[in-house]
């Protein structure tokens, strides 16, 4: 890797300090953008500040160089317009929910203090995703704790910080979802950071890059769209994201309420 490759992605000053309004966090470079792209650019356009964290560089998979899925998640952050994108390097597929994986992201949780987390799911098809989910959920938890002690890159102690809220996007198996979200608006912009993807996923413009896997066929794509189709028409919408909540959603009015015509 070039040594770009080891600094945080920044597309726009954070202004004082790194805080964030939300962390996206995935296990492999893409998870982010199959999981909640959506979100995320719904909530830049509302004037949001938001990071994503990628925990490995997916260096196992089949398709693509290290270097490629660096370009390429660089390329998804420029469309869905993330303030910033940094990689934790962990070991794809070798990672462990340890005190020295969790120190690494009590870290980063506590660099950019955001109001809400999204991570990946508890309990899915590929481990690393529900591996990692606990290990999210751990760390939202322990990041709170003021006896875990944590320091900056300028070797200054960190404060202690807990996300008000995290949720957990789902991924390949289906979970029912505790919350819908409407991403109609951001449908296109959203495949769009997906398709930054070339190696990974089958697209108009990209070319043989190896082997075919689950997810470079034609029928993976689809299968993502039709899911967004089917929350979405449980709303009334034509595209929504789900989530699962660890703890019950509360809201000020009967106007948060999205209201089905079906």
């Amino acid at each position: 890797m070039t040594d770009n490759s080891t600094k945080p992605i920044r597309n726009s000053p954070l202004g004082e300090g790194n805080k964030l309004d939300l962390l996206a966090i995935g296990v492999h470079p893409d998870d982010v953008e199959l999981g909640c792209s959506g979100v995320i650019i719904n909530e830049i356009q509302r004037g949001k500040k938001v990071g994503v964290v990628d925990l490995t560089q997916g260096e196992l998979g089949t398709r693509g160089s290290i270097e490629a899925r660096y370009r390429e998640s660089a390329s998804a952050a420029n469309i869905m317009g993330v303030h910033v994108r940094e990689n934790l390097k962990m070991r794809d597929g070798f990672f462990k929910n340890d005190e020295e994986h969790q120190l690494k992201l009590i870290q980063a949780i506590r660099k950019y203090q955001p109001e809400v987390v999204i991570g990946n799911i508890l309990h899915d098809r590929h481990p690393d995703h529900g591996r990692a989910g606990q290990m999210i959920s751990d760390c939202c938890y322990l990041s709170g704790l003021a006896k875990i002690i944590t320091r900056n890159e300028k070797g200054n102690v960190q404060e202690r910080w807990r996300p008000k809220y995290l949720l957990h996007y789902i991924q390949d198996w289906y979970h029912e979802p505790d919350i819908l979200i409407d991403i109609t608006e951001v449908f296109d912009q959203r495949m769009e950071a997906i398709e930054a993807y070339r190696t990974q996923f089958h697209t108009s413009v990209n070319s043989d890059e190896g082997p075919q896997t689950y997810i470079s066929t034609p029928d993976f794509l689809d299968s993502v769209i039709a899911r967004a189709r089917m929350f979405g028409k449980r709303i009334g919408v034509k595209y929504a994201e789900g989530f699962i909540s660890e703890k019950k959603i509360g809201i000020r009015n009967l106007d948060a309420l999205i209201q089905n015509e079906t």
